[in-house]
């Protein structure tokens, strides 16, 4: 009897020494250890009964195995991961991925919205760049200061043009086939400037034969075309020198009788000026009207100073 009280005293030693159980577990691996340690206590006692002093050394064994084994028991009692199988738990795996539907439909916008953007300012550089090139230091290198009269008869001069852009034309009344052509797309391109920026264009045409285009002459002829066109005749001298501002070439025969009709030679473009005078930019006849309104429309639009609506305000 005192043997089987000394192995149990030696398995209960065993049992406090060990560093293992002093871990603390969940109150179901107490139950599982009470009952391993109780289950292993009396089917023991007859071996440490029989075996003497070896049966502490076993019986703490056996208690330290069993409460490991509890232990692995109580954490590992989470379910492993199972493989994805079908195509739904793929789908509904990857749904609140990092790119799905959502994303990609955001990315294509920013995307477009980012070429859109800098499409726009590459033009708008260009435009910028083209105005500032035909800008002259002092001096601008297209247009300048002059004195001519309009087809009311009243004085124009170049400060009329300050706070509005102008397409200035240089032609002539008896023009056969070119300058109508021009001053009907000048009437449109007019029209469509007008309807997309508004009433901030004047168009002119400048006459370059002023002995047979008077006042009279220049308004019946361009009422024809359209009533916002403002026709400008002078003295030949006041005419030739504004052909020279504007760089314009134009000749009248050296030798014509009076009442002789004769054509005369002349530059055919558009010449775009903004509301401080400067040349921005020449439109020539390879331009289409909708071309050309598209031109000075995003001239204007480039414009950050305020502009005259009342042309002669």
């Amino acid at each position: 009897m005192s043997s089987t009280s000394n192995c149990v005293a030696g398995a209960t030693r065993a049992l406090k020494a060990s560093p293992a159980l002093r871990l603390p577990v969940q109150t179901p691996a107490r139950r599982t250890f009470a009952s391993i340690n109780s289950s292993k206590a009396t089917s023991a006692s007859p071996t440490i009964a029989a075996s003497g002093p070896q049966c502490a050394f076993k019986a703490g064994n056996n208690a330290l195995e069993g409460a490991r084994r509890t232990q692995l028991r109580t954490f590992s009692s989470s379910s492993s991961r199972r493989a994805l199988k079908t195509i739904e738990q793929v789908r509904a795996r990857n749904k609140g991925g990092p790119f799905n539907l959502t994303a990609a439909i955001l990315f294509v916008a920013a995307g477009g919205g980012l070429y859109t953007y800098f499409t726009y300012e590459k033009a708008r550089m260009a435009r910028q760049r083209i105005a500032n090139q035909n800008k002259g230091i002092g001096k601008p290198k297209v247009g300048g200061p002059f004195d001519l009269v309009d087809q009311d008869g009243k004085q124009f001069t170049h400060e009329d043009l300050l706070g509005r852009y102008s397409l200035i034309y240089f032609g002539f009344s008896h023009c056969p086939d070119i300058c109508p052509d021009e001053l009907d797309k000048m009437a449109l391109m007019y029209e469509k400037v007008k309807e997309k920026c508004g009433d901030v264009l004047v168009p002119i045409m400048i006459t370059c034969d002023p002995a047979r285009d008077t006042p009279e002459v220049l308004k019946e002829y361009l009422a024809e075309f359209h009533p916002a066109i403002v026709g400008l005749t002078g003295m030949y001298d006041n005419v030739k020198n504004t052909a020279k501002e504007y760089r314009v070439y134009f000749s009248t025969p050296p030798t014509v009788k009076p009442g002789q009709d004769y054509l005369v030679d002349h530059s055919i473009y558009f010449y775009l000026m903004d509301p401080e005078g400067d040349f921005i930019e020449a439109i020539g006849r390879n331009f289409t009207a909708d071309q050309a309104a598209k031109v000075i429309s995003d001239h204007i639009k480039d414009w950050e100073k305020p502009l005259k609506k009342d042309r002669w305000a």
